[in-house]
């Protein structure tokens, strides 16, 4: 059968060698897929700026298709679409600006459960003199019955595993 290319952006494989390699990579169902897939990487307000400077889509805007699809040099969002970009576009800005301020990093960030981590850690250690004792193990919700788990997910035993006399690892 020989080996087999396949292609992430057009989700197919084929048999490879060169031919059929270098007519899928410069086919136009793999030259739009590709774009599709970079163009979902793409930020707001790049988007933003390529959809003011097109003209809006009149087929598209009449019917709510286009032949053309992601193809068209006209652009099919709507003005409520064009304000939501807009609105999200500010909200990046801003954002950005109030890190480059240094200004405090709005709750949710991993700095900010990092140092509230911090501040648990210590004052639990100083506030401890006798060792914890260990929380037992309970199974997550929605979790089958012990005895239907698969042995990887089932509790040691009360003392731990056996391990056999002779036994050495490494």
């Amino acid at each position: 059968m020989g080996k087999r290319y396949f292609c992430d952006y057009c989700d197919r494989s084929f048999q490879d060698n060169l031919h059929n390699r270098k007519k899928h990579l410069n086919g136009v169902q793999h030259l739009r897929a590709k774009r599709a897939w970079y163009d979902s990487f793409r930020d707001a307000a790049a988007i933003l700026q390529e959809e003011q400077t097109k003209k809006p889509c009149r087929k598209f805007l009449q019917t709510g298709q286009c032949d053309f699809g992601s193809n068209c040099r006209f652009s099919h969002m709507t003005e409520q679409d064009l304000e939501k970009l807009s609105a999200q576009v500010q909200g990046e800005q801003r954002s950005k600006e109030l890190r480059q301020e240094g200004a405090d990093i709005p709750p949710g960030t991993i700095e900010d459960w990092l140092e509230k981590r911090a501040k648990r850690l210590s004052t639990a250690q100083s506030n401890s003199v006798l060792p914890e004792k260990p929380v037992p193990f309970q199974y997550p919700p929605g979790w089958p019955p012990v005895q239907d788990l698969p042995p990887s997910l089932q509790p040691p035993p009360p003392g731990g595993w056996l391990l056999p006399p002779h036994l050495q690892w490494g």
